[in-house]
């Protein structure tokens, strides 16, 4: 099937089969279960990881890459937790992790400046949907993906702070992760601004 007859996705805008919506459903479902009432920090990333592992909402108790970067700057422990346990107490803290790209890109869409287009296309709706529907205290962008969206949303164009490190996206994950995960830390026991 060519990407010609299939309709753009509404969580990524990405050409959708009928698997790519089964799989943003399944995630979607996941996530909405554990997104809390009133979020204290929203957590935002370029797009959805590939693995399920690396997805923080999935019910596998196997947290690696983005899930364990996360959960390791939120200072929630792993040992001897269900995932579901896990899960809860990123919630009761008032965290959320979304995505701009809610799902995985496609194999179609891995190039950067396709990336780049497909994540531009989507900021209006993303920045809608913070303000309207998740009203988040503040926002912490990840990842360098993010970095356009640093410098487009400083004038407060969400209706909260903008989290970042130095001026960047934080980057819990990679080489260099360590002083972000550090100011990541330390921006999050900063007090949540008053309304």
């Amino acid at each position: 099937m060519t990407s010609a007859n299939l309709l753009p996705c509404d969580g990524c805008g990405q050409a959708a089969s009928a698997e790519h919506i089964a799989r943003r459903l399944k995630r979607l479902e996941w996530t909405t279960r554990f997104r809390p009432v009133h979020i204290q920090t929203l957590f935002l990333g370029a797009s959805s990881p590939q693995e399920n592992g690396e997805f923080l909402y999935s019910p596998e108790s196997v947290f690696q890459g983005e899930a364990a970067a996360l959960l390791d700057v939120a200072g929630i422990g792993l040992p001897g937790k269900t995932a579901e346990a896990v899960h809860v107490e990123f919630q009761r803290r008032g965290y959320f992790l979304t995505h701009v790209l809610e799902c995985p890109l496609e194999r179609e869409t891995k190039s950067s400046p396709a990336i780049a287009d497909l994540l531009e296309r989507r900021a209006g709706a993303v920045a809608s949907r913070i303000r309207r529907s998740l009203k988040p205290k503040r926002v912490a962008l990840l990842g360098a993906a993010m970095e356009t969206f640093a410098r487009k949303w400083m004038n407060g164009e969400l209706g909260c702070p903008l989290l970042l490190d130095e001026g960047k996206p934080y980057s819990p994950e990679g080489a260099s992760s360590q002083a972000s995960v550090a100011h990541l830390r330390a921006a999050l026991q900063m007090p949540l601004p008053v309304p």
